[in-house]
């Protein structure tokens, strides 16, 4: 009786055969099992034609019984690579290739399941030869980019080991519950950005306004009819107004919430010059809908009351 072969060309010597070879016979197959169990290859892949792996019975080589199998080359266009119908083994899979294009790991004919390798990703290939016509290859990606994942999670903090975070015209952070929270809107050839800085026991946490110019403002933009609006907390709502040298300076300060007050400072229409002074030339409404009217005068004395101006913050 002749010897056999398996699917991934061991031999299965018969009984009473290969008399003074049965040594050698043995050894290669064991070369053959140890490729199988942990042996590494590479595997050109060519544009124009499929790549077919075929066994190699009773020798050492064949590619596809080796357990890692590192595809290169250059593609344009996805190409397959192809294992006889009846191979049952398990691979890890590389796509080294140049040029963007995935690499399709299948069995050479039927209409089973086959393994995408995407470009520069590697993949473990599961070949189950579980039919003999249409048999299915499954795999499990490993080591890939986030953007393979459709509801990524941190198992922990997100490091960016020096590296920025890139974010879309119009795209930033969202809560749980999927609504804005942070929206990022980009310009073109952005010179200049927004800094925050946090701050150690004493101080307080600082955004600034930085960039390539030498004198930048920082613009704050309410939307409609909104306002900017300065919170109390256990003091009422203030805003300082520094020296250039931040030692001192000037505060704008809401009355308490025991006068509970709520009213609002117009600023006159025309042009302060010089010698004039900052009068209320009338307070219409009460409560929260009253509204104090402003104008500037060169003579406060006859014809209203001047004021040390303070805007008043609710």
């Amino acid at each position: 009786m002749a010897s056999t072969y398996t699917p991934l060309g061991v031999e299965l010597q018969a009984t009473g055969e290969n008399a003074g070879t049965w040594g050698t016979k043995t050894n290669t197959n064991l070369s053959i099992i140890e490729q199988i169990s942990g042996g590494y290859t590479t595997q050109a892949v060519t544009d124009g034609s499929d790549t077919v792996l075929s066994v190699s019975d009773g020798s050492t080589g064949a590619t596809l019984a080796h357990r890692v199998i590192e595809f290169t080359g250059s593609l344009t266009a996805s190409r397959n690579v192809t294992i006889p119908l009846d191979v049952q083994n398990f691979y890890i899979l590389k796509n080294a290739t140049s040029g963007s294009q995935n690499v399709v790991f299948k069995y050479t004919s039927g209409t089973g399941t086959s393994a995408t390798v995407p470009n520069g990703k590697t993949v473990i290939a599961y070949a189950k030869a579980d039919d003999g016509t249409n048999p299915n290859i499954t795999t499990q990606e490993f080591g890939g980019d986030v953007v393979d994942d459709t509801s990524p999670q941190l198992g922990g903090n997100l490091d960016t080991n020096s590296f920025m975070i890139d974010f879309d015209d119009a795209h930033g952070i969202r809560d749980e519950n999927g609504a804005e929270q942070l929206i990022f809107e980009t310009t073109g050839s952005a010179v200049n950005h927004i800094d925050v800085t946090n701050a150690a026991t004493g101080s307080g946490p600082q955004i600034g306004a930085v960039g390539d110019d030498s004198n930048v403002s920082l613009l704050l933009n309410p939307k409609g009819t909104g306002h900017i609006e300065v919170k109390g907390a256990t003091n009422p709502g203030t805003i300082q107004l520094n020296c250039e040298n931040n030692s001192h300076g000037i505060k704008l300060t809401s009355p308490a919430h025991s006068s509970s007050q709520s009213y609002q400072l117009k600023f006159p229409t025309n042009n302060c010059t010089a010698g004039t002074f900052l009068k209320v030339d009338s307070i219409t409404g009460s409560g929260t809908t009253a509204v104090g009217q402003l104008s500037f005068d060169s003579s406060p004395a006859t014809t209203g009351k001047a004021i040390a101006m303070a805007i008043v913050f609710g």
